[in-house]
């Protein structure tokens, strides 16, 4: 139920489509109960006169061509009006989801298999689409005809009603013990496609080094066993669903039987027309069609609330702590990051670290893999939050101001390039949308893109999808070209240059060298010759600075730094 209420919510900013419904159901589903009862005299007047009279006759099928025609007019507006309260409320629903993921904390996201949080927002809300269209096009309908059949066969004969009335709870109590057995068949349903989804994604992305590695078969086998675990709890759902529709069928079987056999004996006492029984027997028959319908409703109404249960547990998650309306003044680079606090799962990973860095200062930050170094640029870019300690650029907390206003002063390159589907020229001018062609075309140049640019099929037009149909290198040429036309004040560099060439790469340091002349920039490398220029080398390990100094200082302590120098250069 509390499920139930979260989705009334978006369905009632469109309260007055549903009132629609509720108003057309009632009518539509009147008229066509009311062709028994005009069905039910012609019989009893065919009965009455020992002949047809072809004149009564044609008054009659005028009566019931009207009614069938109201009943189909009604039920077409009441499904106009379910088709648009359904997908607005969808509609919404999925725009809050993606505000709300939009929101989280980029450690949350980190947290999630991409995949997982794919399937919450596209399929899991398709399922719940799936599910509230068929609950309000047959629950409206079958509630309404439960009601007016029992209205009308009062009114032919109370007696028979009540018999129907009596054997009723056994379908409603069927109804339920399948409910409350499938939802958790339901939910484990939706769990697994989750997972699929994201083992599906994870296989796209990574099918090269898959191959690569002669790894298909494994793959296959993981897919397999998870695919495999899906269709385990789907057979173990449509069990219960299966033995429903049957039994429901038997029970209206049994109250149509009983009908009968009471309507007969009271039609031998004259106590019943025959044309009353017929039309009895027609709302019998009526009357047993929504518990049929309503079972399999209350089936997929489950597996719409399993979905909308992770839906909501998406919404439930915690957001960015509330953002500031201040803007950051435009920087000097000067960074200060006082005592830094950050853990991972409960789990410190910073402690106590601090470290000033000068305005026009180029940091480099070196160690082994899991240190800190990327943590730490999170931290700066506030894609993570502290957890104690500051990080103030020229004597400002961070956390004082935008994030938009901070980030549009920190330029940064990932090891992972992120390009979108568009042009060149739109790549580019990602972080400067307003850019002229001028200054996107100096930009490239600067970062040494032109060229492979001009020899692309339509240069700067040429559509890239993802990123896909470029090199390595090429990639991160256009991820350079756009921090060169953002000219930010500072500059943060993770694996930069890794898939590039080093002659290509040595242009690129000049480049760097020339457009941040005077600016503060953080390297964060594997690739020790990146870094021999900078003005001071961080050594991480485990969260904290075990060494610090320039190049050739390192290199005379004979620490970490110099024991990693030579691996990388004096050993090769």
């Amino acid at each position: 139920m509390k499920i139930m209420k979260r989705l009334m919510r978006y369905l009632l900013p469109y309260k007055h489509y549903l009132l629609l419904a509720i108003l057309s159901a009632i009518l539509s589903v009147t008229a066509s109960l009311y062709a028994p009862i005009i069905i039910g005299h012609a019989i009893d007047c065919i009965i009455a006169i020992g002949n047809v009279d072809f004149s009564l006759m044609s008054h009659y099928l005028a009566q019931l061509a009207f009614v069938l025609i109201v009943s189909a007019f009604f039920q077409k507006t009441m499904m106009l009006a379910t088709n648009q309260m359904t997908y607005g409320s969808i509609r919404d629903l999925r725009q809050s989801a993606f505000q709300k993921f939009s929101r989280l904390p980029l450690k949350t996201i980190d947290n999630h298999s991409r995949g997982d949080l794919i399937a919450r927002i596209i399929a899991d809300i398709d399922i719940i689409s799936d599910g509230l269209l068929q609950t309000f096009s047959q629950l409206f309908t079958g509630l309404v005809t439960i009601v007016v059949t029992l209205l009308f066969m009062a009114s032919i004969n109370r007696l028979i009603m009540l018999l129907v009335v009596v054997l009723t709870p056994l379908s409603l109590w069927l109804t339920s013990f399948i409910a409350k057995r499938n939802y958790h068949y339901f939910r484990s349903q939706s769990r697994l496609r989750g997972e699929l989804s994201a083992n599906i994604e994870e296989m796209v992305g990574s099918m090269k080094v898959v191959k690569a590695f002669h790894h298909e078969a494994a793959a296959q086998k993981q897919f397999e066993e998870m695919n495999q675990r899906l269709y385990d709890s789907g057979v173990k759902s449509q069990f219960f669903s299966s033995i429903a529709n049957p039994a429901t069928r038997f029970i209206n079987a049994l109250i149509y039987a009983c009908v009968g056999i009471s309507g007969a004996v009271l039609v031998f006492n004259g106590m019943l027309t025959t044309g009353q029984l017929s039309s009895f027997l027609a709302y019998a028959n009526q009357y047993s069609k929504p518990f049929n319908e309503i079972t399999g409703v209350v089936s997929e109404l489950q597996n719409a609330f399993a979905s909308a249960a992770r839906v909501f547990e998406l919404l439930d998650s915690e957001e960015e702590i509330a953002d500031s309306s201040e803007s950051l003044p435009l920087s000097k680079g000067h960074v200060q990051l006082d005592k830094l606090k950050f853990s991972y799962t409960n789990q410190p990973f910073i402690d106590d670290f601090s470290i000033d860095v000068k305005s026009g200062q180029h940091i480099a930050l070196v160690g082994p893999t899991g240190c800190g170094k990327t943590t730490l640029i999170n931290l700066l870019m506030r894609f993570y939050e502290l957890e104690g300690g500051s990080i103030k650029i020229d004597g400002i907390d961070i956390r004082t101001v935008s994030k938009k206003s901070l980030r549009s002063q920190i330029g940064m390159v990932l090891q992972d390039t992120w390009l979108f589907s568009g042009t060149i020229r739109d790549n580019i001018a990602y972080g400067k949308p307003n850019a002229s062609d001028e200054e996107i075309i100096a930009a490239a140049k600067a970062a040494y893109a032109h060229s492979f640019i001009k020899r692309l099929p339509q240069g700067y037009d040429t559509q890239i999808s993802e990123g896909d149909n470029l090199s390595a290198g090429q990639k991160q040429l256009l991820c350079i070209a756009r921090i060169m036309l953002m000219q930010p004040s500072i500059l943060i560099l993770d694996e930069a240059t890794s898939n590039i060439d080093t002659r290509t790469e040595v242009k690129i340091q000049r480049a760097f060298d020339k457009i941040m002349a005077g600016k503060t920039s953080f390297v964060v490398a594997h690739r020790l010759s990146t870094i021999k220029e900078a003005d001071c080398i961080l050594v991480m390990k485990d969260g904290r600075v075990i060494e610090k100094g320039n190049h050739e200082t390192l290199l005379n302590q004979h620490g970490f730094y110099a024991s990693l120098y030579a691996s990388q250069f004096v050993q090769s």
